[in-house]
């Protein structure tokens, strides 16, 4: 791949990085992107030429590694990568992360400039001349707010349909021949045309490496799913999320303590809990104090009693314990023992000559449990 030829007024012997690149992007970013990404801003500083061939060797990298961390910054906003229209890439250009990307002004056939767009990585920039293999665009000075057209570049995640002679050298890539074998023994089925396109879809235009699309199909097999589309959605939310490393993928499924997980599944749920359950849970432990142990208990007695809408009844019962002063989970034991003793001295049906017909003992606590698993189940 060809070289860029970086100009600026001066020449500097530093490079300067943003606070808020430190504060706001290092923490999520794995070695090879921000090896990848100072190494942009060192080229730019000093006026030097790159290509992404040259990138690889420095760092030890494949190209496609390379790539990968490209379009991760691109996600992040950092970046954007220019295209021929063989879909190889011909430029990179450099964005200020307080800013989005305006649209392109082009300037001649060899040569693009993008208003709007600060060099906040930099110590002194200028307009870049690019030749037709150009890998790599510092940013150009802002103008005014009001001048710039600034557009938001949205999550793209169109799926190719790749070809068969795609999916051919996609197949014949040592690494990748491993990963869809292991993926055939994750999903227990041999892999068919269009699931290939799918894992090929995650790995080229999500920019998962082999490990990430290894740990990703295992984490949805691991709960129950081997389906490529619900494996593809699954890939297209981590993408958005900025996920790139097997060690996100696995802090974003330990988002929540082990106690949230043991209370779904004490209500019969085996996936990520979403936000409404959350807030269910928190209000449990946060606001009403309860101890697992306690929590749990509310849960069997609720699956023991509906088969739908569990966390609406586990609330209900773990909201009537709370106003009846429950705190520990021999509370529960004792409030159970009150509620047998006040059933049993309640006075037995009589019959006078005012009232010739039976009485009967109706228990309002079960009458309120049964109209609630009514509501609840319609």
């Amino acid at each position: 791949m060809g070289f860029l030829t970086i100009y600026q007024n001066n020449y500097t012997d530093s490079t300067v990085i943003s606070n808020r690149f430190i504060d706001e992007y290092m923490q999520d970013a794995n070695d090879a992107q921000l090896k990848i990404y100072l190494y942009l801003i060192r080229m730019v500083s000093a006026r030097l030429d790159t290509s992404i061939g040259d990138i690889a060797d420095k760092f030890n990298y494949t190209e496609k590694d390379v790539t990968r961390a490209l379009k991760y910054w691109e996600r992040k906003h950092l970046l954007f990568i220019d295209y021929d229209s063989q879909k190889n890439i011909m430029g990179i250009h450099l964005l200020d992360s307080n800013a989005q990307a305006p649209a392109p002004v082009s300037v001649c056939p060899t040569m693009t400039t993008y208003p709007g767009v600060t060099a906040p990585f930099v110590s002194a920039v200028a307009p870049v001349h690019m030749n037709a293999s150009a890998v790599a665009y510092p940013s150009v000075n802002a103008v005014a707010p009001e001048q710039a057209q600034a557009q938001p570049q949205p999550f793209s995640v169109e799926k190719p349909n790749y070809t068969a002679d795609q999916l051919r050298s996609f197949k014949a890539d040592e690494d990748t021949a491993r990963l869809l074998f292991v993926a055939e023994q994750y999903l227990k089925k041999p892999l068919s045309a269009n699931d290939m396109r799918t894992i090929l879809f995650i790995m080229d235009k999500l920019g998962f490496s082999e490990d990430l699309t290894d740990y990703l199909i295992q984490y949805c097999v691991d709960r129950g799913k081997r389906d490529l589309r619900y494996i593809e959605k699954v890939a297209i939310s981590w993408a958005e999320q900025g996920i790139t490393t097997q060690k996100q993928a696995a802090a974003l499924a330990g988002k929540y303590d082990k106690v949230v997980y043991e209370i779904m599944r004490a209500l019969g749920k085996n996936t990520l809990p979403t936000a409404t359950e959350v807030a269910y849970i928190d209000r449990w432990r946060k606001l009403y104090g309860f101890e697992s142990d306690v929590i749990l208990t509310a849960c069997e007695r609720t699956v023991l009693a509906t088969d739908s809408h569990r966390f609406e009844y586990a609330d209900s019962i773990l909201t009537s314990w709370y106003k009846a002063g429950v705190h520990h989970k021999g509370d529960i034991k004792s409030l159970d023992e009150n509620h047998r003793r006040n059933r049993a001295a309640r006075p037995a049906p009589t019959t006078n000559k005012f009232n010739q017909f039976t009485q009967h003992d109706y228990d309002f606590d079960a009458i309120q449990q049964a109209l609630e698993k009514e509501i609840l189940t319609n």
